[in-house]
């Protein structure tokens, strides 16, 4: 039986994390799957109340005693520097190594697109982004701090294993799963160390994967390209920070991140899974919060637990929502939070 911590966090991370629990026990039912779902606190209120955000024997018993994490969203006005948000985030994702983010993004129906002349099967592509490495590792200072000749330096790391098991990830999921092209992204020309540490090895890993088509382009103008003819990419694999701008970019193209999940992972590790919207605090507790992210990323969860049959059921049932109009005003509905999630299940409880 899977073990899954639920932290719902702040915000809407509460009301999305909810519908997607109620989502989950839906889809596993039906499909005869038993889950052990263990919500725990932690949040902006739990560092409020106690002072403390996670501790290192609580991460020792997600990694130890879990088989995947749930996550809502972090963030929350009354702790403005985010601390709770950066010790629970950024801390399990270094804690466990989860060195792949991976992005899906399907377009489900063409008018929440903001392309033109743009059909449903013209964006479906998978973008792993490294986690773990690059300018967000937090290495580099100030010096001369509120001066005319204040100087900022922010390191970009980026290691021999690190770049060579995200690239493979790339590549293995291509082969996996039928996809026929891989795309790097980087700005070689102008980061020559890091971006021809990428060049190379992502050269020599192609030569592995002979059955798989590879290019790499530089993310500017990929980022360009991905807006005028996004049916081209298939899988993308980049940097921390090239993987994080064109993830969301990509997502706006198939209706914004209320539809967007994602997975951090590293295999043989707890999983952790995050829509990747924020807690958007002005909206928190009025039943207007978009659940579709956070239903989609507990999909994400099964599918990677190997539960792929209920994955595709909640998946189907979720398009079924966005094609009828059965959703949150965002998307053009008239639901709220609740009713998008109850909706969904009498979907999987029909067996449409």
């Amino acid at each position: 039986m899977p073990r899954i911590a639920l932290l719902p966090g702040d915000g809407i991370g509460v009301e999305v994390t909810a519908e997607a629990r109620k989502v989950l026990e839906c889809g596993a039912a039906l499909d005869g799957l038993a889950l052990d779902l263990v919500e725990w606190p932690h949040g902006a209120q739990r560092y409020l109340d106690t002072g403390q955000t996670i501790t290192p024997a609580e991460m020792a018993e997600l990694e130890r005693d879990y088989d995947a994490i749930l996550l809502g969203a972090l963030g929350d006005p009354r702790v403005p520097g985010n601390e709770h948000a950066r010790d629970i985030l950024l801390g399990l994702r270094f804690r466990l190594d989860l060195y792949i983010n991976l992005r899906p993004v399907k377009l489900v129906d063409s008018r929440f697109s903001p392309l033109k002349d743009v059909r449903a099967e013209d964006v479906d592509m998978v973008i792993f982004r490294e986690n773990t490495e690059g300018v967000y590792v937090g290495l580099g200072g100030r010096f001369k701090q509120g001066t005319p000749d204040e100087l900022a330096i922010e390191e970009d790391v980026n290691t021999r294993k690190g770049v060579e098991r995200i690239v493979r990830a790339a590549f293995a999921y291509a082969r996996e799963r039928g996809r026929t092209r891989v795309t790097l992204a980087d700005k070689a020309n102008a980061m020559r160390h890091a971006g021809g540490l990428y060049r190379r090895v992502f050269a020599e890993v192609a030569a592995e994967y002979g059955d798989v088509a590879s290019d790499a382009m530089y993310v500017d103008a990929m980022a360009m390209d991905m807006v005028l003819h996004p049916a081209r990419y298939d899988v993308i694999v980049a940097s921390n920070l090239f993987g994080d701008i064109l993830s969301d970019l990509a997502a706006a193209l198939v209706g914004g991140l209320g539809i967007a999940p994602s997975a951090n992972l590293h295999p043989g590790k707890p999983g952790m899974f995050e829509p990747v919207h924020g807690s958007a605090p002005d909206i928190a507790g009025q039943d207007r919060a978009n659940p579709l992210a956070a239903i989609l990323t507990a999909a994400l969860m099964l599918e990677q637990l190997g539960y792929a049959h209920a994955a595709a059921r909640i998946e189907t049932a979720v398009r079924d929502s966005i094609r009828a109009g059965q959703t949150t005003p965002d998307l053009g509905g008239s639901l709220g939070t609740a009713a998008v999630g109850d909706w969904i299940c009498r979907e999987l409880s029909q067996g449409r």
